[in-house]
Order: structure tokens, then C-alpha cells, then sequence
């Protein structure tokens, strides 16, 4: 082959590899939003608050009055081994405001994701930068205004296993260090690839279960009924609610 031909040669096979460069990054490049969104259940029926009983594994009757949660420092990890951390990533999940159980995380880049990592509670940096606002706010209702801390997580409710003199039962798990933290970290798997490309949207469906409070460390009404406060039963209850989530489906 001449000189000629061998120039002619390198010039289109670098043509196409430019071209395919340029039709990859056309596709897959930029930025785009995951939405997670968690649905509350008991088991595997809707939570409804106020009206529904449910059973948990002890056989114990239950009826939710509330159910909050904070969701933080969440990170999609991709296939490749990489993540993408959520800026300010703070959300209160309330049963009670359906609006909360979604939120959208922007200009997550361009990729495909198998898993998700979140923390249940708040971080202790934040448990201690003083006034807050947004998911953060004391007026959240989720916030030790006598013991400086965040809740983690709230369950209240009513059981004829109770012994309380209403039948009521009131969980609010804190605590952000220390051997009895109500902090959690949780790792899901996509049942499929969560696939963000650009300037589009795609959705994680999980779910929260609310009678996982109740095991394996087995919680009984009767003895156990309310807690306040940071203690080895708090350790007990988060334990138990780290075990709550799981990852339903996945829409691209």
C-alpha cells in the first residue's frame, strides 16, 4: 500500500471513530433527574393512617396515627463503581403529607445506576448546626428541644395491647452517636438498572414497611409502650427499622 492510500486509510478511520465519540456523548452525556419515591406499608398493605388496624408478628392490633422519617446523604451508585452524592440531601418522609413521600434529585449525570445508599436519620453535623430550615426545621415537629438532637424516626399509634391508660403507643428514635445512635445506614439494589440520561427523568419505587419496628428484636406493647429517650431500647427499635426498606421497581 502507498503512502497515499495509507493517509486515505488513518483519515477515515479516524472519522469514525470522531463520529462515534460524538454520538455517544449525544446520548448518554449531560445531566438528568432520579425521583425517589417511597410508598408506607404494613406489611404488604397500604399504610393508612387513623382508620386501618394492622397485625404485626406478635399478634398485636395496631392503628398508625403517625409516621415520619428522615431520609439523608443519598448516593446512586453506579454500575461502574462509581456514585453521585445528592447536594443538601435532607427529606422528611411523612405519612401523614403524601407530598413528601417523593422528591426529585437534579442534574444526577448521565448512567446507569444499580443501587441506592442512604442514611435513616440525620447526619451529627447537622444534629448540632443550631437552627435549620426546610426538612430541618424544628418547627418540623421532629426535633429534642430538651435534649439538643434530631428524631430520627416517629411512630405513634394505638393497640388494645397497650397498657397504657389510652391503649396508645409512642416510638421517637434518636440519638447521632454513641452506642445507642438511632442513625441508620441503608444500602438498596435496583431490581433493574436505574438508567438516567439527559434532560429526562427516571423513577425509584421503593417502600418503607412499618410493622418491621416490631422484629426481630421483638417489641411488646405490653411491657414497652413509650419512648423518648436514647437507651438500649431505642438501639432495639432502629435495629429493627433498618430492616424496613426495600427497592420495589424502577421506571425509565
Amino acid at each position: 500500500m502507498n503512502n497515499l492510500s495509507l493517509r486515505i486509510t488513518a483519515f477515515a478511520l479516524l472519522a469514525t471513530t470522531l463520529f462515534s465519540c460524538k454520538k455517544n456523548d449525544d446520548s448518554g452525556g449531560g445531566n438528568g433527574t432520579a425521583t425517589i419515591r417511597f410508598s408506607n406499608r404494613a406489611a404488604s398493605q397500604p399504610l393508612v393512617l387513623n382508620t386501618q388496624s394492622y397485625t404485626n408478628i406478635q399478634g398485636a392490633s395496631l392503628t398508625f396515627t403517625k409516621f415520619n422519617y428522615y431520609i439523608s446523604n443519598i448516593r446512586l451508585i453506579n454500575t461502574s463503581g462509581g456514585s453521585f452524592a445528592e447536594d443538601y440531601s435532607y427529606h422528611l418522609v411523612q405519612q401523614e403529607d403524601p407530598s413528601s413521600c417523593q422528591f426529585n434529585i437534579a442534574n444526577v449525570p448521565a448512567g446507569t445506576y444499580s443501587s441506592i445508599s442512604f442514611m435513616i436519620g440525620v447526619d451529627s453535623t447537622h444534629n448540632v448546626s443550631g437552627a435549620q430550615t426546610g426538612a430541618l426545621d424544628p418547627g418540623n415537629g421532629m426535633f429534642w428541644s430538651w435534649n439538643t438532637g434530631y428524631i430520627m424516626a416517629k411512630m405513634e399509634g394505638t393497640s388494645p395491647q397497650s397498657t397504657a391508660t389510652d391503649n396508645s403507643f409512642i416510638f421517637h428514635i434518636g440519638g447521632f452517636s454513641g452506642a445507642n445512635s438511632g442513625v441508620r445506614n441503608i444500602v438498596l439494589t435496583f431490581p433493574t438498572p436505574l438508567i438516567i440520561s439527559k434532560d429526562k427523568a427516571s423513577i425509584a419505587y421503593l417502600h418503607a414497611d412499618a410493622l418491621a419496628w416490631f422484629n426481630p428484636n421483638v417489641i411488646d406493647l405490653a411491657t414497652l409502650h413509650f419512648l423518648m429517650s436514647v437507651n438500649a431500647d431505642s438501639k432495639k427499635i432502629a435495629d429493627n427499622y433498618a430492616n424496613m426498606f426495600a427497592a420495589d421497581s424502577v421506571k425509565n
